[in-house]
């Protein structure tokens, strides 16, 4: 029988989510112009953006995976939102997360960012299949070192359960796996700054380039659904890393407050550090990132 009820509810904390994810990065983007002693964005421009992109069509003809890339991209974020417990103890906001969602949770990650790929190489850009390889290698070197830290979490806490794993930190924030498992939690953060895609790592996607590939092939409705896409995705694997290192959200003030830190965690870095080349980029993730998480998981096996 279909749970209408909770259907409704992933529906509303998709559009929270939604919302909220696009006001902490115009946040953020604002913060780091101010840096650079620039002005920055208007704080409502995406919303703007977002309808003028919605409201254009186009004429051009590509195969049919140009088309469906941007569709299974945004499939990707919601897919990983459905599957992602938002409060503890809350009947109505754990989503539709089971028992070894993780696994499952870990596939979404990928998922969106494949699709992506195959919609772009289907483009009439000759640089696509550059930006397709570039970002494909630096996915895959990310990959490595998150997988392992969320596997050595599994290990500690014998499951594969995101519910489990946020039920098993709560009792004080001595509890949280920052503490009780510091590698897992160091090679998790240094992973979550790859997996966000921004500065320093995001040269794939780098703004004062034009030959951006994916970005520059897909416009109109296509870049809106791309554009909506994005700060789902980010504040889902915002939500994401919460429930394994900071011991999950059990009210909407908490999660609201943990995920808008773990933003500034990322704009922070990219504020400081200049733009990485793709190969210094697999090369960092495949170092430090990867090694605390292999100590981890030797530690906790």
């Amino acid at each position: 029988m279909v749970d209408f009820k909770a259907i409704g509810f992933v529906l509303l904390g998709l559009l929270i989510i939604f919302n909220w994810g696009i006001l902490v990065s115009v946040t953020l983007r604002k913060a780091g112009a101010r840096v650079g002693k620039r002005y920055g964005v208007r704080w409502y421009q995406p919303w703007i953006d977002l309808i003028k992109n919605y409201t254009l069509r186009s004429k051009l003809t590509h195969g049919y995976m140009f088309y469906l890339g941007p569709v299974l991209r945004l499939t990707g974020g919601v897919g990983l939102f459905i599957f992602m417990p938002l409060i503890y103890g809350s009947e109505h906001w754990m989503n539709f997360s089971f028992q070894g969602d993780i696994v499952l949770i870990l596939y979404f990650q990928f998922f969106g960012t494949l699709a992506m790929a195959l919609g772009a190489g289907e483009g009439g850009h000759p640089y696509s299949t550059i930006a397709i390889s570039r970002g494909l290698s630096q996915v895959t070197a990310v990959e490595a070192p998150l997988a392992l830290s969320i596997l050595a979490l599994a290990a500690q806490y014998d499951t594969l359960s995101l519910r489990e794993i946020v039920e098993a930190q709560q009792g004080g924030f001595m509890h949280w796996s920052m503490w009780t498992n510091p590698l897992a939690t160091a090679a998790g953060m240094l992973a979550f700054l790859g997996s966000f895609m921004h500065a320093p790592f995001n040269l794939v996607i780098a703004p004062n380039e034009i030959p951006l590939g994916p970005p520059t092939e897909f416009h109109s409705s296509y870049l809106g659904i791309m554009r909506t896409n994005g700060p789902i995705l980010h504040m889902t694997e915002a939500i994401l890393f919460m429930n394994l290192f900071f011991g999950g959200a059990t009210s909407w003030p908490e999660l609201l407050i943990k995920t808008f830190l773990l933003f500034f965690w990322s704009a922070l870095v990219g504020v400081v550090f200049p733009r990485f080349r793709v190969e210094q980029s697999v090369q960092f993730f495949l170092k430090v990132p990867l090694l605390l998480a292999i100590l981890a998981i030797i530690l906790y096996m």
